[in-house]
């Protein structure tokens, strides 16, 4: 992927996140928030390219000012070793592995030939509640669903169930990318192709956009989810870890 896409990605993924404040130093952008969701509160290159490693002191430096603990989302690729050597030194270990897909919007859009889902410029209540459902922690999905809603000129998809919202995604236009985020479904409504409808929805509205290209971020531990995207067209661009202090 070219330095350019790499660095929009990035910048794309904390537009749609809406960090309390950020910084950026020496190449990095360094998101902080108080929130659950960790993209929106870990430091991030805006290039896979040569990294000095000495920058982590100033990273550290710069969360602690703030009284928080530093995360960092480090790509899996050589120019980033000698960073997590000095890293794992210092007590911090690597957790949380993560995709970032992309795709031609066109595609996604092909995912699924079922009914639209909903759409509205805000989450309602029927659209946050999917996150605070059977299965999901509710003290984490209240506060995705906060972080999400910051989110200027993004697009909420849901789908009812009757009166029930039973599923839902949201997506961020920025940075030349429409960007995916919060897809969910009610646990007994799994394997109904409902998120291909939330996805579909959303490629519709990007190209409506004139957003020809998408991104996502998916865990690589959720085998269900990276399936739908890759019959929606999604394709790995790298991938990356969390890294954090040991508890």
């Amino acid at each position: 992927m070219r330095a350019e896409e790499i660095e929009s990605i990035e910048r794309a993924t904390l537009a749609a996140l809406s960090p309390q404040s950020q910084e950026e130093v020496a190449g990095w952008i360094l998101p902080f928030d108080t929130g659950a969701v960790g993209r929106a509160k870990s430091a991030v290159p805006l290039a896979h390219g040569p990294c000095d490693p000495s920058l982590f002191d100033e990273i550290e430096a710069r969360y602690a000012a703030r009284g928080l603990p530093a995360m960092l989302r480090i790509p899996g690729v050589a120019a980033f070793d000698a960073l997590r050597e000095l890293m794992a030194r210092r007590g911090y270990a690597p957790g949380r592995a993560t995709y970032v897909d992309t795709a031609a919007t066109r595609d996604v859009l092909r995912v699924s030939d079922g009914a639209r889902a909903h759409t509205g410029p805000r989450p309602d209540a029927g659209w946050a509640s999917v996150f605070v459902g059977e299965g999901f922690d509710p003290v984490d999905g209240a506060s995705r669903v906060a972080t999400l809603g910051r989110a200027p000129g993004a697009l909420f998809a849901s789908i009812l169930e009757g009166e029930d919202t039973v599923a839902a995604g949201m997506a961020a236009f920025s940075h030349g990318w429409a960007s995916v985020h919060g897809m969910r479904t009610a646990q007994h409504c799994r394997g109904q192709g409902l998120a291909g409808r939330v996805l579909s929805t959303l490629a519709q509205a990007a190209l409506a956009r004139d957003h020809e290209n998408m991104f996502l971020q998916v865990e690589a531990e959720n085998t269900s989810a990276r399936a739908l995207y890759r019959r929606a067209g999604f394709r790995t661009a790298w991938n990356y870890t969390y890294w954090q202090k040991k508890t």
